[in-house]
């Protein structure tokens, strides 16, 4: 894991977010990317100075949330984009290649309505980076037990799973694998990725209407220190993933979530 990426927003909690990324990232010996996103829209004549202006402001900002974490000897590094977030997180990605974003999910707070928020909601949605999502203020700990959850052990390529293997490696932790048989499953489903049961001697199966509620059933019994999950168009977050943002009453762990994604599924 050499480059991680934290998308920096106006959150007041953005440098916890950024903490976390440093600790995590000098576990690794990885760089992390600071990323501030902006829009600039005016008359042909005028555009490059206002740009230039706007992204100075940017940087200022990105500056100041740097400020106010331990960089730990860590390398950080500044990106701004004028544009989308997701064609500045493609665009990137294409450039360094990042091997992890951090973000953190809209609140903690169970009153809040959403877990995630509009654009990271999207960022989950519309890329292919692996994503770990940080609840506000969590301290970073090293990781003990992942519990990995599926509704199909069909991977179409083993090296999805570097970044779980990666931490695991890493932090020699304990990895769960549970595997939930949902409405319409097929016998497929159930025949798990040889290089996904290499990570683990528990695999257990349960029977659940989605994915989550499954998950849900176990997160007491296992207290994990990460949950894993893959985002594919049948899979963990299959409703969820129809809307931008995501709801607490659909979804919410107290924990790290590491989202694997899986391309063309």
């Amino acid at each position: 894991m050499n480059n991680i990426l934290v998308p920096i927003g106006t959150s007041s909690n953005s440098s916890s977010t950024l903490q976390y990324a440093i600790d995590f990232a000098s576990n690794f010996g990885a760089k992390v990317y600071v990323m501030d996103v902006f829009s600039v829209t005016t008359a042909v004549g005028s555009l490059a100075n206002v740009e230039k202006k706007v992204a100075k402001s940017s940087k200022e900002h990105l500056k100041e949330v740097i400020d106010l974490v331990e960089t730990k000897g860590v390398e950080i590094k500044m990106a701004t984009y004028n544009g989308d977030i997701v064609d500045g997180l493609k665009d990137i990605n294409k450039e360094l290649g990042i091997d992890l974003i951090i973000i953190a999910p809209r609140s903690n707070d169970i009153q809040e309505e959403l877990y995630l928020g509009n654009t990271s909601g999207r960022i989950i949605k519309q890329t292919n980076i692996p994503t770990l999502i940080v609840p506000k203020d969590t301290k970073f700990k090293p990781i003990k037990k992942i519990l990995t959850a599926f509704g199909s052990g069909i991977l179409k390529r083993s090296s999805i799973l570097n970044p779980l293997i990666g931490i695991k490696n890493k932090f020699r932790a304990e990895v769960s694998l549970l595997l939930v048989k949902r409405p319409g499953y097929s016998e497929d489903d159930l025949r798990v990725n040889t290089a996904l049961m290499d990570l683990s001697k528990q695999l257990t199966i349960t029977e659940n209407g989605t994915t989550y509620l499954g998950v849900m059933e176990y997160f007491q019994k296992e207290h994990p220190d990460l949950l894993c999950v893959f985002r594919r168009k049948r899979g963990f977050f299959k409703k969820l993933w129809e809307k931008n943002t995501i709801p607490k009453a659909e979804f919410f762990v107290p924990i790290p979530v590491l989202v694997l994604s899986v391309k063309k599924d």
